[in-house]
C-alpha cells in the first residue's frame, strides 16, 4: 500500500488524471491553474538557498587549499568536462531531430526572440556588480560565480571561522533538502494541473507531439552513457568500463528506481569502494561532491527541453542564444540538488536566460517524471566514472 502511495505513483496516476479532466472537465482545469503557479513559485523559492548552500558546502568540504588544489581541482575539471560534453550531444541531437509539438504554441503573453549576445557580454554578465541585486533578480549564474569565490576564500580562514561558516551552510543545506523534499511530495498536485491546463488549452495533439522531444532526450542520454563517457573513462582512467558497470550496476539500478542520487549515494560509495576497485577515502570524497555537482543527466536533459520548449512557441534559438543555453545549464547543473524533480528547479533558470515564459515548464511535466528516472540513472552512472578515473590520480 505504502508504494502504490508513493510520489512516483502517485505522479504517474497524476498524469492520466491530468489528461482526463483536461478533455472532460477543461473549463475547470483552466480555473485550478493557480496549483500549477503554486507548485512553479515554490519550485522557485528554493533555487537560491539551494543553490548557494550546496556550491558553497561541495568546495568548502574539500578541507584545505592543497586539497582543492590537487584532487578538487581535477574533481571539478573532470566534472565541468563530463557535463560539457552531455549538453553538447544532448544540443546535437535536439539539432538533428528538431523536436517540436506540430503547431506553434500561443503563450500567456507576447514572446520576442531573445537578442542575440556576444561572447564578451556573455563573459560580463557572470560577474555579479552587485551581490544583492543578483538574488533578489535571481541570477544564478552570477550567484555561482560569488559563493565559488566565497567558498575558496572561507578556506584560507582559520579553523574555527572556517568550521562555523561551514556548520551554518551545511544546516541550511540539509534544510533545504527537507523543505524541497516537502514540495516534491506535491508534484502530484502540480502535475495534475499543469497537465489539465495544457490539455485543455491545446488539446490531446501536445502531448502526441510529445514523442519526438522523449526520442530526442532517450537517444542523447543513451550515447552519453554508452559511447561519450565511457571512452572518456578508457582514456583517462585506462579502465573497462562495461567491466565496471557489471561491478557497480546496483547503484545505478538504484538510482532509476527512485530518481534521487543522493538516496543512491550510500550504496555508491559501497559499491565503488567494495566491488568496483575503488579506494575508500577516493569513494568517500569524489562520489558526495559528485551528487552535488555533477549532473550529467540532467544538463543534457535541460539543453533538449529549452530548444523543444522555444521550438513549440515558435521562438528559433540561433548560435548565440545556444551557446548561452550550453554555458547556463553547465552551471546549472552544478547547483542541481539530488533529489527527485530537482531538474524542473533548474529548468526555470535556464528558461529565464532565453526569455521564454516558466509556465512551459507544463509542456514537459507529463513525461518529466519517467525522464527523471533516466537522467538520475545516468547522473549516477556518471558518478561512480568519475570515482574510478580520479582514483588513479589519488595521492
Amino acid at each position: 500500500m505504502k508504494r502504490l502511495l508513493s510520489t512516483e505513483t502517485l505522479t504517474v496516476a497524476a498524469i492520466f488524471a491530468g489528461v482526463a479532466a483536461g478533455v472532460w472537465l477543461p473549463e475547470t482545469m483552466l480555473a485550478f491553474k493557480w496549483m500549477g503557479d503554486l507548485f512553479l513559485m515554490l519550485l522557485k523559492m528554493l533555487i537560491i538557498p539551494l543553490v548557494f548552500a550546496s556550491v558553497f558546502v561541495a568546495i568548502v568540504s574539500l578541507g584545505s587549499g592543497e586539497a582543492l588544489k590537487n584532487l578538487g581541482l581535477k574533481a571539478f575539471g573532470y566534472y565541468f568536462l563530463t557535463t560539457a560534453l552531455a549538453v553538447t550531444t544532448g544540443l546535437l541531437v535536439v539539432n538533428l531531430i528538431d523536436p517540436s509539438t506540430s503547431h506553434t504554441l500561443v503563450a500567456d503573453h507576447a514572446l520576442k526572440p531573445p537578442p542575440e549576445q556576444t561572447f564578451a557580454s556573455l563573459l560580463l554578465s557572470f560577474v555579479p556588480a552587485n551581490l544583492f541585486a543578483a538574488l533578489t533578480q535571481g541570477k544564478i549564474v552570477q550567484i555561482l560565480v560569488f559563493v565559488i569565490f566565497f567558498a575558496v576564500a572561507t578556506l584560507q580562514l582559520e579553523a574555527t571561522k572556517r568550521q562555523s561558516l561551514q556548520n551554518f551552510f551545511e544546516a541550511l543545506n540539509d534544510a533545504m533538502a527537507i523543505i524541497a523534499g516537502w514540495v516534491i511530495k506535491l508534484t502530484p498536485l502540480g502535475v495534475f494541473s499543469l497537465i489539465g491546463y495544457v490539455v485543455a488549452k491545446e488539446g490531446l495533439q501536445t502531448l502526441w507531439d510529445l514523442k519526438s522531444y522523449v526520442l530526442a532526450v532517450l537517444l542523447a542520454l543513451l550515447l552519453h552513457a554508452t559511447l561519450v563517457l565511457p571512452a572518456l573513462a578508457a582514456f583517462l582512467g585506462r579502465f573497462n568500463p562495461f567491466d565496471y558497470f557489471r561491478q557497480v550496476r546496483e547503484a545505478v539500478l538504484i538510482a532509476f528506481s527512485t530518481a534521487s542520487s543522493s538516496a543512491t549515494l550510500p550504496v555508491s560509495i559501497e559499491v565503488a569502494s567494495q566491488k568496483g576497485g575503488v579506494r575508500k577515502e577516493s569513494a568517500g570524497f569524489i562520489l558526495p561532491l559528485g551528487a552535488t555537482v555533477n549532473m550529467d543527466g540532467t544538463a543534457l536533459y535541460e539543453a533538449i527541453a529549452v530548444m523543444f520548449i522555444a521550438n513549440s512557441y515558435g521562438v528559433a534559438l540561433g548560435f548565440g542564444q545556444q551557446i548561452a543555453i550550453f554555458l547556463t545549464a553547465t552551471f546549472a547543473s552544478v547547483g542541481a540538488a539530488g533529489i527527485p524533480g530537482a531538474g524542473l528547479v533548474m529548468m526555470t533558470m535556464i528558461l529565464s536566460a532565453v526569455g521564454l515564459p516558466l509556465e512551459a515548464i507544463g509542456l514537459i511535466a507529463a513525461v518529466d517524471r519517467v525522464l527523471d528516472m533516466f537522467r538520475t540513472a545516468i547522473n549516477v552512472w556518471g558518478d561512480l566514472l568519475a570515482a574510478k578515473v580520479l582514483n588513479r590520480f589519488l595521492r
